[in-house]
């Protein structure tokens, strides 16, 4: 559903992956779920953490969840559903996987500031 939301804004799947994964690594989330880094930078470090296995996802609410950690089992940190779908379809996680790549933070950040360009100008009919 949220892929078909995105192609009625215009952004291909990889526009909607980077500009999810950069507003959670600048820290923006109305509950402060899903925000995994304090360092508020945009970098792709928010990719690394949604795909490691260190943790065991539980569910604690309708639309939220928790890690917990495999060997302790402390709680680590809390997503929402919107960040776990990035590690659960195929087509998304596949993407969040090249973004997670150590060699890949300077492409992650490109292609965040033309997604984020691209939608701040989506309404702009001088541009046209």
């Amino acid at each position: 559903m949220m892929l078909d939301k995105a192609q009625l804004l215009g952004l291909t799947p990889v526009e909607l992956t980077v500009l999810i994964g950069g507003m959670r690594a600048l820290g923006i989330s109305r509950t402060g779920e899903g925000v995994w880094s304090t360092t508020g930078k945009l970098d792709n470090g928010w990719f690394k953490t949604l795909l490691s296995m260190d943790v065991k996802w539980e569910k604690t609410g309708a639309n939220s969840y928790v890690a917990k950690n495999r060997l302790t089992g402390a709680a680590v940190r809390t997503a929402t559903r919107i960040d776990l779908v990035f590690g659960s379809n195929s087509e998304l996680r596949a993407i969040a996987e090249v973004y997670a790549q150590d060699d890949n933070n300077a492409k992650f950040v490109r292609d965040f500031v033309a997604a984020w360009t691209k939608v701040m100008n989506a309404d702009r009919f001088d541009l046209r």
